[in-house]
């Protein structure tokens, strides 16, 4: 696995070179809309090609779960889950926090993780059971325990609003007993933000697979907590997400005074 882990990580960093060099060129006619406020571009569809081939190559015969549907390959036993560009609107907007996330499921399991956020040249990286790392230094989630003294980063619906004055309680919640509330764009940076300290806690919901997968493995080997809106374990694909430090009891416990339950 750690020998998967590094030329994961090379094939990430090549494919992040990529969109670099299209950012400094991106053509915005080219932009395309999936659904409403859904954007993708020609940078994400390539970059999700690369990766595919490259994965392939690395694993034969793993499967797929991947955004733009490059690969619709399933496995019984490894599956790699990819959002090539997690951040596309701030990337179209020249907005630089984006980031590629791959991770590695094996069976039900996730194995591998990782967050290349390319505008700061961090990679953030994970094995299970064999820690969190920052271009390769160890990292930890943030040591405070007091949710009144939390920064916490969250995202915004784009297109689902039927939770949205639930959603803006909790909102109202946390502006008056934290530190404050950040949005980056980016799911996977926040993840990876909070595995390493700048955040004691990340939420949302209406998420997919490929925006949380690496960055879940990454909080939860960086030693934080990572849950559903219920407490539970069904983060990965039931599209809601409590990722902390020792906060996340406390995240979470605010979270479920206003949200209405599936």
């Amino acid at each position: 696995m750690q020998r998967l882990l590094q030329d994961l990580i090379v094939l990430v960093k090549e494919t992040g070179d990529f969109i670099r060099e299209e950012s400094l060129k991106f053509d915005h006619s080219k932009i395309e809309y999936k659904g409403k406020n859904d954007l993708v571009s020609y940078v994400d569809k390539e970059a999700e090609k690369r990766l595919v081939k490259g994965l392939s190559e690395m694993l034969p015969g793993s499967g797929f779960i991947a955004e733009e549907g490059t690969s619709t390959k399933k496995s019984d036993s490894y599956n790699w889950i990819i959002d090539p560009l997690d951040g596309t609107t701030n990337f179209t907007h020249g907005l630089p926090i984006y980031a590629i996330s791959v991770a590695l499921m094996k069976r039900n399991e996730l194995a591998l993780g990782v967050v290349y956020e390319l505008n700061r040249d961090e990679c953030f990286h994970a094995s299970k059971g064999e820690g969190a790392f920052l271009n390769h230094m160890p990292i930890k989630v943030s040591p405070s325990r007091e949710l009144d003294k939390a920064l916490l980063a969250t995202g915004f619906p784009y297109y689902d609003f039927e939770q949205m004055n639930n959603y803006l309680a909790i909102l109202n919640d946390f502006m008056q007993n934290t530190h404050g509330l950040r949005r980056m764009g980016s799911a996977a940076v926040d993840l990876a933000y909070t595995a390493c300290g700048r955040f004691e806690g990340f939420f949302e919901y209406n998420l997919n697979a490929w925006d949380v997968a690496a960055g879940a493995l990454i909080v939860q080997e960086a030693g934080g907590k990572v849950t559903d809106f219920n407490g539970g374990n069904d983060f990965l694909f039931g599209r809601e997400i409590v990722a902390g430090n020792a906060t996340q009891p406390k995240m979470l416990k605010t979270i479920q005074k206003h949200w209405k339950k599936k």
